[in-house]
């Protein structure tokens, strides 16, 4: 039997996903309403976490943050059964990661961190990515299982704080992804272009590909072969700023990144590739 503490958006995909494959699932959640409404495909849902992971082989956890995982946790403790594993799926810090997996194994529990790039639909289907770090016998005996939870499991090597770290990366990237179409449609507004025929760039626009060469071209530290030059982006960051000031509509992230070219532009790069602002990180 598995027990999944947390059953929001993301933990209630991957229930139905276990539910799906004929799995045993008890479940709890701070809003008990949410833990019941699982019943209808089966799972049983407890009010108390100690009670929901009470003879379950695995526990499996979708909650806030590092709070709330060591809270409920403690409260789930006298519950768990001689060697259950815990796997955590939650976002949180790579130090807390760290500390609960040297935690729990003092105390003869396993902990494994299992974040996951997957949406709620994602995980009812079981596709997305989960990364795994920390002890290879552990993650070794949990693969075959997590699996079936996921489109691909991605190892990260013996530091239980390094899937953590890879989580943050992605979700930074996402939210600048996120805001960069934000201040796009803004900019389309002021420059009057309707928000449904600026979306459809996308249609015939698609920048995902370049990310790749692009991560290659920084981390290279040769920004002498510019594909766009670091003064020409900045002319560029002008005229949109420009464009959105004249028609009154704010582009809140987009000064900061003007601001940043200037500074590399009065370094003396701004022949070089715009690229070249991820220097200091190397």
């Amino acid at each position: 039997m598995i027990a999944f503490l947390g059953t929001g958006l993301l933990g209630s995909g991957f229930v139905r996903a276990l539910r799906g494959r004929g799995e045993a699932v008890n479940v709890w959640n701070r809003s008990a309403e949410k833990a019941r409404a699982l019943e209808a495909i089966g799972a049983r849902a407890f009010d108390d976490p100690a009670e929901a992971v009470r003879g379950a082989s695995r526990v499996h956890l979708a909650l806030s943050d590092d709070a709330a995982v060591d809270e409920v946790l403690e409260r789930a403790r006298p519950g768990l059964a001689p060697g259950a594993i815990l796997v955590d799926h939650t976002t949180t810090s790579s130090k807390g990661a760290a500390a609960r997996a040297k935690r729990w194994a003092e105390r003869g529990i396993r902990y494994q961190h299992a974040p996951v790039f997957m949406s709620p639909a994602n995980a009812a289907e079981s596709k997305g990515v989960m990364m795994l770090s920390g002890d290879q016998a552990l993650i070794d005996a949990l693969s075959p299982e997590l699996s079936k939870m996921t489109g691909k499991l991605l190892p990260l090597g013996p530091d239980p704080s390094r899937a953590a770290g890879f989580k943050l990366l992605g979700n930074l990237f996402l939210m600048f992804m996120t805001d960069g179409l934000a201040e796009m449609l803004r900019l389309a507004k002021a420059l009057d272009i309707p928000r449904e025929e600026a979306g459809k760039l996308f249609d015939v626009f698609n920048p995902g590909p370049t990310i790749p060469a692009r991560i290659k071209r920084m981390l290279s530290g040769d920004y002498s072969q510019p594909s766009w030059e670091l003064g020409m982006a900045r002319k560029d960051a002008r005229l949109m700023l420009e464009a959105a000031q004249e028609a009154g509509m704010p582009l809140p992230v987009l000064p900061s990144l003007a601001e940043e070219l200037d500074r590399w532009i009065e370094r003396g790069h701004a022949r070089e590739d715009w690229t070249v602002i991820a220097k200091d990180a190397l």
